[in-house]
């Protein structure tokens, strides 16, 4: 009986440990990701919207994206940003957050009307990124 009740046990602890080492199928599994770009332009500007479709062409629609501008990143939103207005509007439809960080948009005495209207405003930059680290979010950071 005690034989029987080990074995048992090791058989349990052998499938226990099987599927543990096993690759997990991530179908049915919202893939989250936090980029931060406060990078001035041209670095990462251009590598962020690849960072973005490859991660599509891989997850497809299992994807939710947020990236985070601030300080030297955050010209990227203004209105005024003409070479970039096309692609961040792409990005927005297809359902990438664009937040941009308040704290740095009074720094630079930017207001909302400035920003692009796809453009989300966040409190706070870095902030953002803590709350969506703690929310499950994988974190990347855009720029060199």
């Amino acid at each position: 009986m005690k034989k029987a009740i080990g074995l048992i046990a090791l058989t349990i602890m052998m499938a226990i440990t099987a599927a543990a080492q096993a690759p997990h199928e991530t179908k049915g599994t919202a893939h989250k990701v936090v980029f931060q770009l406060n990078a001035p332009a041209p670095s990462g500007w251009d590598q962020i919207f690849l960072n973005v479709e490859n991660l599509r062409k891989v997850f497809g629609a299992d994807l939710q994206v947020e990236i985070v501008f601030f300080g030297k990143g955050l010209p990227m939103l203004l209105k005024t940003n003409a070479a970039y207005a096309e692609r961040l509007k792409q990005a927005a439809d297809k359902g990438v957050v664009l937040a941009a960080c308040q704290n740095t948009m009074r720094m630079m005495k930017v207001t909302a009307e400035d920003l692009f209207p796809f453009a989300t405003p966040v409190d706070s930059g870095v902030a953002e990124l803590v709350r969506k680290q703690e929310a499950g979010f994988a974190y990347i950071k855009g720029g060199e």
